[in-house]
């Protein structure tokens, strides 16, 4: 006879606590491009970030004997850093002076809508109706955003709107990258791309850090920042990343995205006093649920919840 096997109670697994310290990271890394983007101005924000988080994955990168994958793939590894790295870095430095970090975070919640999108039409992948109407209540919830979101901010409409466009496109070049390191770079150690990645990025970003350099030297806060950004939010962060995709597979590992936004409204309530919205809250879980159904993590939840049949 066929019943249900029965379901046992475990310990919390030990990746636990490194899903919310990854997330408790990215999600602050919204509040210290703030901060140094104030001073520093986006461009050199984003290029001292990917600069500091270079030197400091580095000697990991040399240490660990992956320096060798890295001299094999440099060309591939280094655009990769320019799509996934310098770009949405930049993008993200002059969305937060314009509109609030937590709105900005939420924004970014997008990337695996696009994702799913640049895979379907770059490398094939099949979307199912599910997972398309996962995508359209995404950007049903995005427009939504866009729509009303800026009114309660506190900055001006339109330029809130074109910070929000900014958001946008780095989620989309976030999505682009992920399909272009899918397609060339599989195989590569992580750690290899993700050092590899931030040299590219730096390099990209070098003249106009140095073209756009403030003529006043930025303060202790500033700096405090884009430190904590270098080697917090992008170097340890990294290693973070691809421990749980490791230990718990990808899967497991995007859904960091859903929760990154709670401490950056977070954070940002608590340090910068932004105000949370119940409109912004709204938009959210609508732009989370269509996000989870376009991924296909509701599915996938679903086949693991199902009873295991045994004779």
């Amino acid at each position: 006879m066929s019943t249900p096997a029965t379901v046992s109670h475990h310990p919390a697994p030990t990746w636990i606590g490194e899903f919310v310290l990854l997330a408790a990271l990215w999600g602050a890394s919204f509040m210290f491009m703030r901060l140094g983007a104030s001073e520093f101005g986006p461009l050199p924000t984003a290029g001292l970030r990917v600069a500091l988080a270079t030197v400091f994955l580095w000697p990991i990168m040399l240490r660990q004997g992956h320096y060798a994958a890295f001299k094999a793939h440099w060309r591939p590894i280094m655009f990769a850093g320019v799509i996934n790295s310098a770009i949405p870095f930049a993008l993200f430095s002059w969305a937060v002076l314009h509109i609030q970090t937590g709105l900005s975070s939420i924004l970014n919640a997008t990337v695996p809508l696009f994702g799913a999108l640049v895979a379907w039409i770059w490398l094939g992948d099949r979307i199912n109706r599910l997972r398309w109407a996962g995508l359209a209540l995404g950007f049903v919830g995005v427009a939504l955003l866009a729509w009303r979101a800026p009114a309660g901010t506190g900055f001006k409409t339109d330029s809130a709107h074109w910070a929000i466009g900014a958001c946008l496109l780095a989620s989309a070049f976030y999505a682009i990258a992920a399909s272009f390191t899918r397609r060339h770079l599989t195989g590569v150690p992580p750690l290899a791309t993700a050092t590899g990645s931030q040299l590219g990025a730096a390099l990209g970003l070098a003249l106009p850090t140095l073209w756009l350099w403030p003529a006043q030297m930025p303060g202790p806060r500033a700096w405090g920042a884009v430190v904590a950004i270098a080697v917090l939010c992008t170097g340890i962060a990294y290693i973070l990343f691809f421990r749980l995709i490791a230990h718990t597979g990808p899967s497991r590992a995007l859904a960091v995205t859903f929760i990154t936004p709670v401490f950056a409204v977070l954070y940002g309530s608590l340090f910068l006093g932004e105000t949370i919205t119940p409109w912004m809250v709204g938009c959210a879980a609508v732009i989370v649920c269509g996000t989870m159904l376009s991924t296909g993590l509701v599915s996938m939840a679903r086949a693991r919840a199902a009873p295991v049949q045994r004779t």
